[in-house]
């Protein structure tokens, strides 16, 4: 009984965290339709478009945002940024303690289901956790953009592009305010490249990553031991979250280094610094920020598709990045490899992961590509462009990426819905998505046990 009760909140928690979700993007899509917060007319559909890739921190745009929206539209996409990327839950949560009001115990729970906890104690310590370190963060990052900025546009609107996009690059949305050309003017600019792609990689990495290294930090100092020995230290997600985000990085810059090397319409003018520079860039902001420094249309076949690999990729769990999350690619990886080995457990850095953690990561990632199908025939059927543009485009909304070859201002209205709806599945996740939407866990399946019977593979 008491399973049954628990599977219960679980999926009532999903339903309110997809409500949720929903609830802000039709909101964000009415103001963002308003007179007050547009320059000249907009049609409803683009809004709420525009509304869905900020609450999902995507950054696919049928306007250009510098161009379209007043101040006042701006501040409000930059609200709608800041929510999506910290999590209805968290914000929720946050005005709950500000208002003075008890968070009961079924907001307790919902907690504990969204950042994947081991227990209901020190939710709101953890939620406010998050908060402060999330400013503070931007902050340190609107600090550094405002040393380009502030000298480039003025004091007060260099504050406010400073602030805008530090929050826009954190929160893995890629979406700006300077015009149609994203970062294009700074692609040699060290300051902003390397400012943008850290607040990337800060948002990206995970919460539970930054405070395990936070208080294993703290205790090296309190203890004084030496700090050679603390990656052992770090939790298993941790080290895997580590290790991918590393060697994804160094793997798409050094592929795109050596596929855009000579490229004209890209990296070919640059100089060997700027190369390694705008490779790097490029490597981090398809897992998954939408910022750009070289036109993405004017990429090379190979280089669009492996873009397409890390932006279905994406960044870690528990952080502002969307994706299928480093730590299923690198757990579905070594099920392989254990398979091949004849092993029995997958086992990683000295742990054995358990069945139901690997059935969920083969979910996750089979329902994410089913989904991308579908959206990608339905946009196909649609749309009169090559189909890896589209399957471009289609990887970026699901993978909450933003980045685009050109293809997001044409859309139909049709095609608009549908890239609507990978961005939201893609924030939420496919298997919340289904549990939300009527997919019902059967209690039977709990007690009941079939008589086992082997499939023939490969």
């Amino acid at each position: 009984m008491f399973k049954w009760k628990e599977k219960s909140v679980r999926l009532s928690t999903m339903q309110m965290l997809a409500a949720g979700f929903l609830l802000v993007i039709v909101i964000g899509g009415i103001l963002l339709w308003l007179p007050v917060c547009n320059q000249e007319p907009i049609a409803f559909t683009d809004a709420l478009f525009t509304s869905t890739s900020a609450v999902c921190v995507t950054g696919l745009m049928t306007v250009v945002p510098a161009a379209q929206f007043t101040l006042l539209g701006k501040v409000v996409l930059l609200v709608l940024i800041q929510i999506g990327g910290l999590g209805v839950v968290a914000v929720s949560t946050f005005f709950l303690v500000v208002i003075g009001r008890k968070i009961t115990v079924k907001e307790r729970v919902m907690i504990q289901e969204t950042y994947n906890m081991e227990s209901l104690s020190g939710m709101v310590k953890w939620i406010l956790r998050i908060l402060k370190g999330t400013f503070v963060v931007e902050g340190i990052g609107a600090i550094f953009f405002a040393f380009q900025f502030i000298p480039e546009y003025g004091f007060l609107k260099g504050i406010w592009y400073s602030v805008f996009h530090s929050i826009s690059a954190f929160c893995n949305a890629g979406i700006d305010i300077l015009g149609a050309d994203s970062f294009a003017a700074y692609a040699r600019n060290p300051l902003i490249n390397l400012t943008t792609m850290i607040l990337i990689v800060a948002g990206g990495i995970g919460y539970t990553v930054w405070f395990d290294i936070t208080d294993n930090i703290r205790n090296f100092r309190k203890k004084g031991e030496r700090r050679r020995g603390m990656f052992k230290l770090l939790t298993l997600n941790s080290k895997v979250a580590l290790t991918m985000t590393a060697i994804l990085i160094v793997t798409g810059t050094v592929s795109f280094l050596f596929l855009e090397f000579s490229n004209p319409d890209t990296l070919g003018e640059f100089s060997f610094g700027d190369k390694v520079m705008g490779a790097a860039f490029q490597s981090v902001t398809t897992r998954t920020a939408g910022f750009f420094t070289v036109p993405q249309g004017d990429l090379r076949e190979e280089s669009v598709f492996i873009s397409c690999l890390l932006m279905f990729i994406g960044g870690s769990p528990a952080g502002t990045a969307g994706g299928v999350k480093t730590t299923t690619i690198a757990m579905l990886f070594l099920t392989a490899v254990t398979v091949v080995k004849g092993n029995k457990d997958t086992e990683c850095f000295g742990r054995r992961i358990p069945e139901e953690n690997i059935r969920t990561g083969i979910s996750v990632m089979l329902m994410s590509f089913t989904i991308l199908m579908i959206g990608t025939i339905a946009v196909s059927v649609i749309e009169s462009a090559g189909f890896l543009d589209i399957l471009f485009e289609t990887t970026s909304a699901i993978g909450t990426v933003g980045l685009s070859t050109g293809l997001t201002p044409a859309l139909h209205t049709a095609s608009k819905f549908v890239i609507m709806i990978l961005m939201y599945a893609g924030r939420i996740g496919p298997v919340t998505m289904a549990l939300a939407f009527g997919l019902k866990r059967n209690p039977m399946s709990q007690v009941r046990q079939l008589p086992a019977k082997r499939l023939m593979i490969g």
